[in-house]
């Protein structure tokens, strides 16, 4: 029988490539990591830093830089990361040549609640602990906290946030009973009452129109508190 040649050689050279391959693999796979690079998502490390996140890596998994690859459990590190408080999201990666790259989501405070105790109020609604790194400039909440009032305090600050007016020069919100709320502003002596949580997107816009009124007679510095909870109309109160 006559032996095609051009098969053996096609054969020899395909086993030649699996075995060179699954060498490598099985070599690059007991490689230990050779470096770890922590990435931020939103580009600047606020309340995480490099060094606590360096930390608990080495903290929970005993020294990750010397374990080899291939035993690396990558979305058990993501879950020790997102255990931290301040951390929203994270996600663990090992590069071909060996580094183990972290991106971190911080998350993000809107609000800072001074109660029966201090926190944060983050964009999702959620409590979230003061940093040792760094203090947010976000309105403060004060008064009557509750359950419910924390959750109208977000609603109105996702509407704060969302007008480049208002974000600018609401400064504070203070609960009051009834789940009602006040604002405090940044310039002016008066305060705003909302009333509840609801037809926030009139209100502030009889608010805005009010302001540009009495921006414009310099009327302003005449009031110490103005109510929003009529309809169609500003009530106000001179000092």
């Amino acid at each position: 029988m006559k032996i095609n040649w051009n098969i053996v050689k096609l054969l020899v050279l395909l086993i030649a490539v699996v075995g060179l391959y699954a060498f490598s693999n099985k070599r690059n796979n007991h490689k230990t990591i050779a470096e770890l690079d922590i990435k931020f998502a939103d580009g600047e490390n606020l309340y995480v830093t490099t060094g606590m996140v360096n930390k608990l890596l080495i903290q929970k998994f005993n020294g990750f830089e010397i374990v080899p690859k291939e035993n690396l459990v990558l979305n058990t590190m993501e879950k020790a990361l997102e255990a931290n408080e301040m951390v929203k999201n994270a996600q663990v990666y090992l590069t071909v040549n060996g580094k183990l790259t972290t991106k971190i989501v911080q998350r993000n405070p809107i609000g800072r609640v001074e109660g029966s105790t201090i926190f944060y109020l983050d964009d999702e609604g959620k409590r979230m602990p003061l940093s040792p790194n760094h203090s947010a400039r976000v309105p403060v909440i004060t008064g009557n906290i509750t359950g419910k009032s924390l959750e109208d305090v977000h609603i109105i600050l996702n509407h704060i946030n969302g007008d480049d007016f208002l974000r600018k020069n609401v400064i504070g919100i203070q609960v009051l009973n009834n789940n009602k709320y006040q604002l405090k502003f940044r310039t002016e002596n008066f305060a705003v009452n909302i009333g509840k949580a609801e037809a926030l997107e009139q209100k502030f816009n009889k608010f805005k129109a009010f302001y540009v009124k009495g921006t414009k007679d310099k009327s302003l510095d005449k009031f110490s508190l103005v109510s929003l909870e009529y309809n169609n109309q500003v009530v106000c109160t001179k000092i």
